[in-house]
Order: C-alpha cells, then sequence, then structure tokens
C-alpha cells in the first residue's frame, strides 16, 4: 500500500482527481441551469469527456524518467492497470449522472470516446511526452466536433468522436486507438523530457 500511495502522489493523481471531479461537477451545473432538456446534447458530452481525458494527461508520467525506463520494476502491468483505472474514472464520472437531472449519455458514446481519447493521450505521451499528449486529442476532437462528417466513410473515421454512439466505423476506431495507445504505453511508457523541462517538473 505504502508504494501505491508513494506511485500516486508522484504522479500527482489526487490532485487530477480532485481537478476532473470538479470539471465534471461544473459541466453538469452549467447544463442543469441553462438547459430544460434533461440530455446533455452530444457535443458537450464530448467535449466534457476530452477535457477529463486532458485533466488526467499528466499522470500518464512521473518525476524520474531513469526510474520510468529501469528494468527492475514491471511497469507493463502498471502502465495498463493506470490507463484502465483512468478508463473506469473517466466513464464512472460521467455515467453516474444518467441517474440524475442532467444525463451525460448514451453510455456508449462516453465509453468510445474515453476509450478512443485515452489511446490517443497515450500515443501522444509516448512520442512526444506527457506535457504535450493533449495536444492531438484537443485539436482532433474540437474539428471534430466543429466539422462532423457522416459521409464519406473516411469522414466517419476522421470524425469519430462526433459521430452517432451506433457508427460503426467510430467504434472501430476508437477501438483500434485505444489499442494502439494501450499497448504502446506499456511498451514504452512516457517519452523521455528535455533537461531543461525535467528541471523544471
Amino acid at each position: 500500500m505504502r508504494w501505491l500511495t508513494l506511485y500516486l502522489r508522484s504522479r500527482r493523481v489526487p490532485v487530477a482527481l480532485v481537478a476532473i471531479t470538479a470539471c465534471t461537477a461544473l459541466m453538469w451545473s452549467l447544463w442543469s441551469l441553462f438547459s430544460d432538456s434533461r440530455q446533455v446534447g452530444m457535443e458537450m458530452v464530448v467535449l466534457t469527456v476530452l477535457l477529463l481525458v486532458a485533466g488526467l494527461t499528466a499522470t500518464l508520467g512521473g518525476p524520474d524518467d531513469a526510474l520510468e525506463s529501469t528494468a527492475g520494476i514491471p511497469w507493463a502491468p502498471r502502465r495498463v492497470a493506470h490507463l484502465l483505472a483512468a478508463f473506469l474514472v473517466v466513464a464512472v464520472l460521467l455515467l453516474v449522472t444518467l441517474a440524475t437531472g442532467a444525463r451525460f449519455g448514451p453510455a456508449w458514446l462516453v465509453i468510445r470516446d474515453a476509450a478512443g481519447l485515452l489511446g490517443v493521450t497515450a500515443l501522444g505521451a509516448v512520442t512526444i511526452g506527457t506535457a504535450r499528449a493533449w495536444f492531438l486529442p484537443l485539436g482532433w476532437t474540437l474539428a471534430a466536433i466543429l466539422f462532423p462528417r457522416s459521409e464519406p466513410l473516411i469522414g466517419r473515421i476522421l470524425t469519430w468522436q462526433a459521430q452517432a454512439p451506433t457508427t460503426t466505423a467510430a467504434t472501430v476506431t476508437a477501438g483500434l486507438l485505444a489499442l494502439g495507445g494501450l499497448v504502446a504505453y506499456a511498451a514504452a511508457g512516457p517519452a523521455r523530457r528535455a533537461p531543461a523541462e525535467a528541471a523544471q517538473y
């Protein structure tokens, strides 16, 4: 248990959990106050998933790059557990709202986008580091929300975040991104930071 406590603190998990919980409460409150509909609009659901995933991005890397790459610790299962826990946190925070006056759903939309965006974020952490890993999910998702395309097939793939939950192409795309991010992050871990960046940690 002591190792787990130290791990969570070094990854700034408590701070991240407080931040994303507050973000969920804020988005829920805004919809409850300013909308007569109990079902939250799809664009706001997708945006909220994006914000929660971005809030957890910093937890994908620790303070010691050398420790992250040591062979003395079985990092792969820990990284898999970390990503799965992050997915569960995002999903649970939003799915519990289905029993309230402002429903962030449908459930499959939340699950699909949470998995896919975490996969993209994990790929970003592996390639460009945790500090910048949220760039691609943010830009890609905002573009998908602003310019959703239901046709042709490539349009459904490129804007998978904003597609209806029943869209097969969007589900497959999210699944592949989630799997790719999970495998890459488990195997390689976060990219090493530049010396100047590491010194600022």
